[in-house]
């Protein structure tokens, strides 16, 4: 199963014991997973996520004690009555022809508190929302149908100091977060614990591989940038050799020149413990920058 896939099989179970919550969650289920069967006007599911179908009867077993029937291949509520107190419960409108409203924004009295956001959220990833894979990138997205639907998603997850972008998809609007971090408060807030504990693991797993990458690329780099600089103070004091003699050389350069010879491959803090007296790395780097000099001088 992939990563999403669990993060919606756990919310899936999580039950909130406040019917207040399980309300909010029920009405967001609703929202964006019911529709009404042609030719009539009873309220059904319309979705092929199982976890979202289980995680419906549950909770309208649980918040008005009554069980959804078959019919076909559409699971429905069965009374008319009961049908209809799920709706008012739940603050869902009708259109004008008397089918439900699944175009509005959810009753602000079902959010008010904050545990009941949360919830929301919770019935909002089961019904719409997706996740990538966190070992390739990471990416949670909630597709809705409006995009007044979007903006409020966008605004409860504000209310959690989670930063959510909308972006127009097609016929769709899609709530969409793509940092490491808000996608751990988000799972933290909807409940989804395990899946978050999984997800910092891995965070931290590739966040030590980047590391030790930026590091071994690091210090390749100095390695390359030392390697270079040792060539070209090899070829200056060579050519100060052969065109000007070490004994015309002042005596700590002519040290200095000797000693770059006979250690091509030692870095500066290392050249200077070879000579007599030992000189720090400023010093070394001083005599090897007026050894350059000479050379050019030479050259030109």
């Amino acid at each position: 199963m992939s990563f999403s896939g669990n993060v919606k099989e756990e919310l899936a179970a999580y039950i909130s014991s406040a019917r207040h919550c399980q309300l909010a969650e029920l009405a967001s289920l609703l929202l964006f997973s019911a529709g009404t069967c042609e030719g009539n006007m009873h309220l059904r599911l319309d979705t092929e996520n199982e976890a979202v179908v289980r995680k419906c009867f549950t909770l309208l077993r649980k918040t008005f004690n009554i069980d959804t029937v078959m019919q076909g291949k559409e699971r429905l509520v069965p009374d008319d009555a009961l049908e209809s107190k799920v709706i008012q419960a739940l603050h869902l409108g009708r259109m004008e022809n008397g089918e439900l409203d699944l175009t509005a924004s959810v009753n602000s009295l079902l959010i008010k508190n904050s545990c009941c956001a949360r919830a929301y959220l919770r019935g909002a990833f089961l019904s719409i929302g997706s996740m990538s894979d966190p070992q390739k990138s990471y990416h949670l997205e909630f597709v809705c149908n409006e995009k007044v639907q979007a903006l409020q998603l966008q605004a409860i997850l504000q209310e959690f100091q989670i930063e959510g972008k909308i972006i127009r998809r097609k016929k769709y609007n899609v709530v969409y977060l793509k940092e490491g971090s808000g996608i751990v408060d988000l799972l933290n807030v909807m409940g989804a614990h395990v899946s978050l504990m999984n997800l910092e693991n891995l965070r931290i797993v590739k966040e030590m591989r980047n590391s030790v990458n930026r590091r071994v690329n690091c210090e390749t780099a100095n390695i390359s940038k030392t390697v270079t600089a040792a060539s070209k103070q090899i070829e200056d004091i060579l050519l100060i050799r052969d065109k000007y003699g070490f004994e015309n050389l002042p005596d700590n350069l002519r040290q200095m020149a000797e000693i770059r010879l006979e250690y091509p491959d030692a870095a500066l803090k290392e050249l200077g413990e070879y000579l007599e007296p030992p000189v720090g790395k400023s010093g070394v780097n001083h005599r090897l920058r007026r050894l350059s000099e000479i050379a050019d001088k030479i050259r030109s």
